[in-house]
């Protein structure tokens, strides 16, 4: 395997998608599972979520590591609900996820934007749900909530999505 070098500063915002090994569709029946891992790590190195959702087989964050070395977190993140899910499985060992994550820095405000909205929208993209509101395991809530969007907002795909987000 290629040494990886991922390039962020103090002070960038990440998006992040991350996958189960071979897509195992494991992450929406463990929700609380990731939940509590996040929040464990969370707890002992401070980030903040910005945007996420939860799918069976992936997930995408938008997050400020708040001066912490984004790999580390997803390190520990991946680690603490692989031990988790092992344990509740009564699994000796095997993969949970898939190797590394894919990330990109934000640039701007446009493309945090346009991040959002694709975490929002993913579970409409992949026929989970009809509306970013129907899908449980989404920060959109809290977005619809602040009035950030309506809550018929990604019922129709929202404009700027097109690009590489890592599926």
């Amino acid at each position: 395997m290629s040494n990886l070098r991922r390039y962020f500063k103090f002070g960038d915002i990440c998006f992040i998608t991350n996958v189960t090994y071979n897509r195992m569709p494991i992450l929406i029946e463990n929700y609380n599972l990731l939940s509590e891992s996040f929040e464990k790590v969370k707890k002992a190195t401070p980030f903040d979520i910005i945007a996420q959702v939860i799918l069976p087989d992936h997930f995408h964050i938008v997050f400020d590591p708040l001066n912490n070395n984004p790999s580390t977190l997803l390190q520990r993140i991946k680690m603490s609900f692989g031990n988790s899910y092992r344990i509740k499985m009564k699994m000796k060992g095997g993969r949970i996820w898939q190797n590394r994550f894919w990330d990109h820095i934000i640039r701007d405000q446009d493309d945090l934007n346009n991040h959002i909205d694709y975490i929002h929208y993913n579970p409409v993209k992949h026929g989970f749900a009809a509306n970013p509101a129907d899908w449980k395991y989404s920060s959109v809530h809290e977005y619809i909530k602040q009035g950030v969007y309506t809550k018929d907002w990604g019922v129709v795909e929202p404009k700027g999505l097109e690009g590489d987000f890592g599926e």
